[in-house]
């Protein structure tokens, strides 16, 4: 039973919501059935939805009609009741969370059953509700557009020879659709840009026409995906993110957090690869979006940071030697990490801090404190470890991790990339440690080698071992 639907979508819902469920379930209105009640109770009773021994159906049959022979399909039925019961709920608990598009159903009821007055009502609290409503992305549109469609379905009704808002339906639903298009677009770009698969973007360019032609770039859920789109395809036009800061600077309140989280990353992953393209400067934009987000909790979801997040935010610190600000921000949101990877996250990068500090003894004992299930942070580690040894001149342990390094990488399953760099990464350092200090033409040789080798990720460290023979 623990791989049923049922139990997944519960294990999804916080307390608070579970105590609402409670509620729904105890309603006659939503449900009749006492034996919905008691599987329910029993499975949301002292964690058991995240105890597989608690799951079994056996036990739980027992639980809910005691001294009856186990029967599965009569335990099927009860399930498939109580699953009927939660999806009813979460069905109303969206409409509470977005009151236009539920205000917008109940006018449809009263035009539907022909009451004028509850209608009118209605549509003006709609509009009211829409003024005060703090997004304009595109669910705002939408509930706009599916507004004024009530209104002339309304009409339409009652007056067939009078004027219609026919004008304003349409207008509402061509803003819909255009926002909706370049959010979409945008998803699909940034996800063909990491796994190369290709998309037909269908009627992007006509869109991205009447956009221009049209000056609708001052409405921001156009705006901000029209902005996104143009710097993630044009990535060589600057004026396109610098455009997309403003927007992100002046509008993110006007967006919900997951979506404005997108724009963030979205905006931070163009920097990185305009710093992958050896444009420096991008460096500081990237800092600034990863300050403002985290200030703001922007790129905070469910409690929750990624690791890759964690990891490259304090990578970005280090990188402009905001030594304190990297320092409070590992300690602050080190909670934010997954409770399986949260320790070994942590310990990492509060190595990498201490090792950029130079303060080797520090970085060696944090890095001995964990074992790194995560391979590339392991493989990270080992480079940060025997980037010290070299820059201790202790030259035994050095070689010896290289080669227990060297025997790691042939033998794990390592992707390609990461194994091509890492064994060259392995090939210059060793390079580096056997290289006649005064002989010229070998620098000079070695030099050319480390600036043409491809993927080498440690390029600018054992260029500036070199220049230091």
């Amino acid at each position: 039973m623990q791989n049923s639907q049922l139990i997944f979508i519960l294990q999804t819902f916080s307390k608070k919501e579970l105590r609402e469920l409670k509620k729904w379930l105890d309603s006659p209105a939503h449900n009749q059935r006492e034996d919905v009640t008691q599987l329910f109770d029993y499975l949301t009773t002292s964690a058991r939805l995240e105890q597989e021994k608690h799951l079994k159906k056996e036990k739980i049959f027992s639980k809910l009609f005691p001294k009856t022979p186990f029967d599965d399909a009569r335990l099927r039925q009860t399930m498939h009741f109580l699953l009927r019961a939660v999806e009813e709920f979460l069905i109303w608990q969206a409409l509470q969370e977005d009151t236009v598009r539920a205000q917008i159903v109940l006018a449809s009821e009263y035009r539907k059953r022909r009451l004028v007055k509850p209608f009118q009502k209605t549509v003006r609290q709609i509009a009211d509700t829409q003024e005060q409503f703090p997004y304009r992305n595109e669910q705002y549109l939408r509930n706009e557009y599916l507004l004024q469609q009530e209104k002339y379905l309304f009409q339409d009704v009652r007056e067939k020879t009078r004027e219609m808002n026919l004008q304003e339906v349409s207008d509402a639903l061509d803003l819909t659709y255009l926002a909706d298009k370049l959010r979409q677009s945008c998803l699909m770009l940034a996800h063909q840009a990491v796994y190369k698969v290709g998309y037909n973007m269908g009627l992007l360019n006509e869109v991205l026409a009447h956009i221009e032609t049209k000056n609708l770039t001052h409405l921001p859920g156009i705006a901000i995906y029209y902005y996104s789109y143009k710097m993630l395809s044009e990535r060589d036009n600057p004026a396109y993110f610098e455009e997309l800061k403003k927007q992100i600077q002046q509008f993110s309140h006007l967006f919900p957090h997951a979506e404005i989280r997108t724009i963030y990353l979205a905006a931070i992953n163009y920097c990185v690869g305009r710093l992958n393209a050896g444009q420096e400067a991008y460096i500081r934009e990237a800092f600034d979006l990863y300050h403002l987000g985290f200030e703001q909790g922007i790129l905070i979801e469910n409690n929750k940071i990624s690791t890759a997040t964690f990891h490259n935010a304090a990578a970005i610190g280090l990188k402009l030697k905001e030594y304190q600000w990297v320092d409070t921000f590992i300690h602050k949101h080190r909670d934010y990490i997954e409770a399986d990877q949260r320790e070994s996250f942590f310990l990492f990068n509060l190595a990498k801090l201490r090792y950029e500090q130079r303060d080797y003894d520090s970085a060696m004992r944090l890095l001995a404190q964990t074992d790194f299930d995560n391979l590339l942070v392991h493989l990270n580690a080992k480079t940060m470890l025997f980037k010290m040894y070299y820059e201790l001149d202790e030259v035994d342990a050095l070689e010896s991790l290289l080669e227990s390094l060297r025997t790691y990488i042939s033998r794990k399953e390592v992707i390609g990339y990461h194994r091509a760099n890492y064994q060259n990464i392995i090939r210059y350092t060793k390079k580096l440690v056997r290289i006649n200090p005064y002989n010229k033409v070998q620098k000079e040789k070695l030099r050319e080698e480390i600036v043409q080798a491809n993927p080498l990720t440690e390029r600018d460290w054992l260029l500036k071992q070199l220049d230091a023979i």
